[in-house]
């Protein structure tokens, strides 16, 4: 009864080294590889036999005998018989063979869709190492923009448009500001707006460097603050004036803007035409502190003694008095006042010589008294302007005011 177990377990092998060989013949080598060894499990299952019983060489010459002419009776035996012949491969060495020549042939076909990306952990050699090219990157840090500079359009259109970087890198936060704006999203639609506004090219580079902030203000922020200002009269040849006197002009919200517009109207009384006429040419007045000007304001008309319209007068003239220092304004009026004993009229007639400097006040005058023609009553003759006296070249002066050489002027600064 061994003998047929024996013969379907032939025939079990048989069928699955066939399959084996043709999976292998048709599928991909990752496949084949796969099926090949869930074969192999079962090959060595399969293969194992249960415990046989001795039988005796007698018994089993009979059961041969027997079991052979039982296959030739069987016609479905005698052709699985054949096919076994025909068809079996031993498993130890002819499918090793053809699997090994398969793997070949399908590896040479393989169409690998990604390319194999080295481990980053992999070693490569010095001369690979060498060949590796970084992309430049910016410095992650550094007390100085020199070595951004190569590397940002920003910075180096800056340069280009004569922005001094040295001078903006010594502010707090400003270099990093800059080298973080993109020059096509932050920096050129602005310098676009400016030009349209009218501030001229060659002054766009003193602008930023004042006031690089205004490259990240908004456009509509800006665009409101300029219509404001035209809303009041002011041309667009007037504003872009106002900005490049002050670079910090457009910073400024609407509101701030109209509250020291009404303020230097109503404090002063003036007109809205004179108003915008001292903003339009002293344009700091909107931009620095109120608490300097009222200080001003204060001294001119209780210490000085100037009245209403003479303080109108003085500051649609010069309007630098409001924003003069205290102590230079005092100096030089007690000067002019008190020693020169001109009057507040001629001086609110003349007030440019409140914004003169104290040292040619003094040197002129005393080089005129000590010639005797230090003379500034118009009632009397030889009579002296204070326009004269102050903003006349030192040739000019020496020659029709002193009637006197510039070398005895000179000689005479000496002993002072």
């Amino acid at each position: 009864m061994l003998l047929p177990k024996t013969g379907k377990l032939f025939w079990v092998v048989m069928h699955v080294c066939q399959r084996c060989v043709s999976l292998l013949l048709s599928r991909p080598l990752s496949a084949a590889g796969q099926h090949q060894r869930s074969h192999l499990i079962l090959l060595q299952h399969s293969t194992r036999q249960p415990p046989v019983h001795r039988l005796s060489q007698g018994h089993s010459r009979e059961t041969w005998r027997h079991f052979t002419d039982h296959q030739a009776g069987s016609p479905d035996v005698s052709n699985k018989t054949d096919l076994a012949q025909k068809e079996v491969v031993p498993f130890n060495s002819d499918v090793h063979r053809i699997s090994s020549q398969v793997s070949l042939s399908d590896s040479q076909s393989i169409d690998l869709d990604v390319a194999v990306r080295a481990s980053p952990l992999q070693e490569i050699s010095e001369e690979e190492a060498v060949q590796i090219q970084v992309p430049s990157a910016l410095p992650p840090e550094s007390s100085t923009l020199r070595p951004y500079v190569d590397k940002s359009e920003t910075l180096s259109k800056l340069v280009q448009l004569g922005v001094n970087l040295w001078e903006l890198e010594q502010r707090p936060n400003v270099g990093s500001m800059l080298v973080r704006l993109d020059f096509h999203a932050d920096v050129a639609p602005r310098l676009l707006f400016l030009k349209d506004l009218g501030v001229e090219e060659s002054k766009l580079g003193r602008l930023l460097t004042k006031n690089p902030f205004i490259l990240t203000e908004s456009l509509d922020n800006l665009e409101a603050r300029v219509s404001y200002l035209k809303s009041n009269k002011f041309s667009k040849q007037s504003v872009a004036v106002m900005v490049t006197k002050a670079p910090y002009l457009l910073n400024f919200s609407v509101e701030r803007l109209d509250n020291r517009l009404g303020f230097f109207q109503k404090q002063l009384g003036l007109s809205a035409e004179k108003t915008r006429d001292v903003v339009t040419r002293l344009p700091k007045l909107l931009c620095g502190s109120l608490e300097p000007i009222k200080e001003n304001l204060k001294v001119c008309e209780l210490e000085f003694g100037f009245r209403g319209n003479e303080m109108q007068h003085i500051v649609t003239t010069v309007p630098k008095v409001l924003i003069a220092n205290k102590r230079k304004l005092t100096q030089i009026f007690d000067f002019i006042h008190n020693t020169m004993d001109v009057p507040h009229s001629l001086i609110a007639k003349f007030p440019q010589v409140l914004n003169a400097k104290f040292l040619r006040i003094r040197e002129r005058h005393l080089f005129l008294e000590y010639l005797g023609r230090a003379q500034y009553q118009p009632s009397q003759p030889n009579y002296i302007s204070l326009d004269r006296l102050v903003f006349l070249p030192d040739d000019v002066f020496c020659s029709e005011v002193a009637l006197a050489t510039l070398e005895d002027f000179e000689r005479f600064q000496k002993t002072l």
